[in-house]
């Protein structure tokens, strides 16, 4: 296998696990802003959802990855701050917040997700960057890779990132 460049971080915060990716994209914040809020935009690269997507707002979603779960919007600061709140039945809830800002040759998005059980985040790990390169190939209009076989050639670099 060839060396992955890894776009996320991992960490361990009270007790559970965060990851954290972040990336440049070509575009401006408008529009990567619609990329990450509108539905029918997030379907083309993350996730169907649907529901009252506003501010205090409960939401269903189906993702790519296979997560099928519910959300609560708890920040919505357009263009630059989204926080939602999601959760699997009988799981545990965790925290994704997405920051967007300017940058030398379009817009840094960072997306984190906190309160992840610890013997789960390295999968997160690889399965948050396979996203936001799905996100890379929705904004340049050009096909989504298949998310499964991403995540598996991911998943060895993320597992290494846990056992430093």
């Amino acid at each position: 296998m060839s060396e992955q460049k890894l776009l996320g971080e991992l960490r361990e915060e009270n007790g559970s696990g965060v990851v954290r990716v972040e990336d440049v994209y070509a575009t401006g914040i408008d529009d990567l802003w619609s990329a990450i809020t509108e539905p029918d935009r997030l379907a083309r690269w993350i996730a169907q959802v649907s529901g009252d997507l506003r501010v205090g707002g409960e939401f269903d979603a189906t993702f790519t990855s296979g997560w099928v779960g519910t959300g609560r919007i708890e920040v919505c600061a357009a263009p630059t701050l989204l926080r939602v709140r999601t959760q699997q039945p009988g799981e545990q809830a965790t925290v994704m917040e997405a920051q967007l800002s300017p940058a030398a040759g379009g817009t840094r998005l960072v997306i984190e997700e906190r309160g992840l059980p610890l013997a789960e985040y390295a999968g997160h790990g690889a399965g948050w960057q396979a996203h936001v390169e799905d996100l890379h190939a929705h904004i340049a209009g050009t096909a989504s890779m298949d998310w499964m076989q991403r995540w598996r050639e991911l998943s060895p670099a993320y597992v290494a990132l846990v056992s430093r």
